[in-house]
């Protein structure tokens, strides 16, 4: 669930801005690409089976509310475009150039759309098999690429923790803590059905398979991170994260070799196309109860996300960004409490406190991006500790997450270990 085709484009770039940084801008991205998404399922396990069974632990409207913004971002808004914006420029553009980034659009979302309307077994023989050929091909061109590696990491500019900070905030782009809490729910299905049905047999299982899968992300995110490190490629202020992969995959295992990765990643992206717009139309039929029809929200999502994938992956990207530096604070805070602090504080409003001010602070960073009350909300998001890391809301939400909790104890009390 986690290893989405499209993220491979992320760490080669990290490696390459972070250059002699490399390590720290591994640990970054491991934090909110890796560990935080674990830690999502773990909170969604603890306390049911789906991200909206949180709502008995702090608010159900706000859960719901939450839900609907995360499906739409890793649905047609986000995730689903730009699978297929991955797909046009490392597996159709550089094998037929002659191919429009329209005409691909339609192509790629034409399938995709008839493919999520009628269920075939061919898409689950595809993601069964073809994952374990690119997790392979990923490793070879890893081992091959660090053993004739013709480049060292250049010096970098960046500190330490500017190189941690860039991983970090660039973990955001992989969307996995977001998918882990919609996505939970199939998890601890199957889990389940192997008859482990206890919460504590739940929260063990997941997180054994999630050290498992965790430690494989770490080699296949590490080893292309240390490969855009010392790749040589030039650094410019418009660099294509899709051509660093394609120049890394040519330099490394020749022409073929790269055509092979690039047709692996992009039917790798198609399958989880499918699968993203079928689990957001269902979503969306569901909570509409029925009034928006499946087929329907198939034909909607597959015309957005193919217009919107157009625009290119590092436009998509760009984007991206500001969306998700909104989002994944609140999804991660109210996780990360839920799983350290749930067991003591039984108390919904740390948890409600908690998202609002993490909610408020991300907020600055949107107005500060459309120029709205610009010296206001730049003054006071400057006062803001770590703000020059783009973590300005980590303090202030731990803060009122531990003053809301011990004001709540007389009412709610603290329950023990």
């Amino acid at each position: 669930m986690f290893f989405g085709a499209g993220n491979l484009i992320l760490p080669p770039f990290i490696g390459l801005k972070s250059a002699s940084e490399w390590l720290y801008a591994i640990l970054g991205f491991v934090t909110t690409g890796i560990i935080a998404p674990l830690i999502s399922l773990i909170a969604v396990v603890q306390v049911g089976q789906n991200f909206t069974d949180i709502g008995k632990r702090v608010n159900q409207p706000m859960i719901m509310s939450l839900a609907f913004i995360i499906i739409w971002l890793i649905g047609p808004l986000i995730g689903i475009p730009r699978t297929g914006a991955t797909t046009f420029e490392i597996g159709i553009q550089p094998i037929l150039p002659g191919v429009t980034p329209a005409i691909s659009a339609l192509l790629f979302f034409g399938l995709t759309g008839f493919l999520a309307i009628s269920p075939s077994k061919i898409v689950d023989i595809i993601g069964k098999y073809l994952t374990p050929v690119l997790i392979l091909l990923l490793l070879i061109l890893i081992v091959v690429g660090i053993l004739y590696a013709s480049h060292t990491p250049a010096v970098s500019d960046l500190k330490p923790v500017e190189g941690f900070a860039l991983g970090f905030h660039e973990g955001y782009q992989t969307m996995d803590v977001l998918s882990a809490v919609i996505f939970a729910g199939i998890i601890t299905g199957t889990i389940a059905e192997k008859g482990f049905t206890h919460v504590k047999q739940r929260v063990s299982m997941t997180i054994m398979a999630g050290v498992i899968a965790a430690v494989c992300l770490l080699i296949i995110y590490g080893g292309l991170v240390y490969l855009g490190a010392v790749s040589g490629y030039p650094v410019t202020d418009n660099l294509s994260r899709t051509k660093l992969l394609l120049h890394i995959s040519h330099t490394v295992l020749g022409q073929y070799g790269a055509y092979i990765i690039s047709i692996a990643i992009a039917l790798a992206c198609l399958t989880t196309a499918i699968a993203l717009t079928s689990a957001f139309s269902s979503f969306m039929e569901k909570i509409s109860k029925g009034k928006l029809g499946y087929k329907l929200n198939v034909i909607i999502c597959s015309l957005l996300a193919g217009i919107l994938s157009i625009k290119g992956v590092d436009e998509i990207i760009n984007y991206a960004g500001i969306l998700l530096g909104f989002v994944y604070p609140i999804v991660f805070a109210l996780v990360m409490y839920l799983v350290f602090f749930g067991r003591f504080v039984k108390s919904k409003n740390p948890y409600i406190a908690a998202v609002i001010i993490t909610t408020i602070i991300s907020s600055l960073s949107v107005l500060q991006y459309y120029n709205i009350f610009t010296g206001v909300v730049t003054t006071l998001k400057n006062s803001l500790p770590l703000v020059q890391h783009n973590l300005e809301w980590v303090i202030p939400s731990f803060l009122i997450f531990i003053i809301t909790a011990f004001f709540s104890r007389k009412n709610t009390g603290l329950s023990q270990p």
